[in-house]
């Protein structure tokens, strides 16, 4: 891979240098800088795309846990969002943790004004919310965002929960399944991630599954990490929608986007006595710490075709 940074064209004298994409997020603030607004402006940037970033609920978290939220009035998310708008013209967006089913209808109406901006859906872990708050928001969600989005993101629970609640089946449901029941909704994919593959070697493997209705479109599997990380679903979200934001090809924007959320895995670092948070900024490092070991404990990256956690600087997408 190639391990120099990104190029910077040079505009000619008296010129103005070309803007790159400009990807909106819809998502909550996170105090430990792990996922969040915090998560997905970090990524944006490392993509080469210009985060704007809306604010939409106030966590109190560290990077263990979290403690609690505080959903900022749907008035004031509205208001954020349409400000900006009126000033620049976006590519591409992304939605993560909305706050409330109040904003959820305050923010799809947004969106219902750029039907043509490619729009990501990231459906994050929301177990920690009161049964009295998730219920409303899930359906808030299914009702309003969904007929939004082109592609819906998360884990295979969490996306049966959104789609698939009365699933009582042994087995979990696949791809497909979750991409018939998000495109009845009106959601074109889904990217199913974290499906814990049989262990037939030495280390066990998640595969991550692009999906339509008509059956499973693409997959990467990835050696699976010893340790806990948070933010990486907003990474990958984040990721995904800046490359889609500069008209990247769907399954190959899908497949860039798992690459590099591997390798910010495989840099990731520890800032506090919780969970390991992703470097998007890998591949910044200077050479005298691209030797530097893991968060796996042996030295050995996320990705098997990638000895060196410094390596494959993300393309410049603009």
């Amino acid at each position: 891979m190639n391990t120099e940074l990104p190029s910077i064209d040079v505009p000619a004298s008296g010129s103005e240098p070309s803007a790159p994409a400009c990807v909106l997020t819809f998502n909550v603030n996170d105090p430990s800088g792990a996922g969040g607004l915090a998560g997905d402006v970090a990524t944006i940037a490392a993509m080469g795309a210009h985060p704007l970033s809306v604010v939409t609920s106030i966590l109190m978290r560290d990077t263990a846990e979290i403690f609690d939220h505080l959903p900022i009035d749907e008035e004031a998310v509205v208001e954020q969002a349409r400000t900006i708008l009126e000033d620049v013209s976006i590519s591409g967006w992304k939605v993560g943790f909305l706050g409330s089913a109040d904003t959820v209808a305050a923010v799809a109406e947004v969106l219902s004004d750029y039907t043509e901006v490619p729009l990501v859906a990231y459906m994050p872990d929301l177990s920690w919310l009161e049964e009295d708050q998730l219920q409303p928001y899930l359906e808030a969600y299914r009702e309003l965002i969904l007929p939004a989005a082109e592609i819906l993101v998360g884990n295979r629970k969490t996306l049966t929960d959104l789609l698939l609640p009365d699933w009582d089946n042994e087995r979990p449901p696949s791809p497909r399944e979750l991409a018939v029941a998000a495109g009845e909704r009106g959601t074109r994919y889904v990217l199913v991630t974290g499906i814990v593959l049989p262990t037939k070697g030495p280390k066990q493997q998640i595969d991550n599954v692009l999906a339509s209705p008509q059956g499973a479109l693409a997959g990467e599997k990835f050696d699976r990490f010893e340790v806990s990380f948070v933010g990486a679903g907003d990474t990958l979200s984040a990721a995904l929608a800046s490359l889609l934001a500069a008209g990247a090809e769907l399954q190959a924007a899908v497949g860039e986007a798992l690459t590099f959320l591997d390798q910010s895995l495989d840099g990731g670092f520890r800032p506090g006595m919780g969970n390991v948070v992703p470097d998007r900024f890998f591949w910044a490092l200077p050479p005298a710490e691209a030797g530097a070991e893991s968060p796996s404990g042996d030295g050995e990256p996320g990705n098997p075709e990638s000895s060196d956690p410094s390596q494959g600087v993300p393309r410049r997408v603009h």
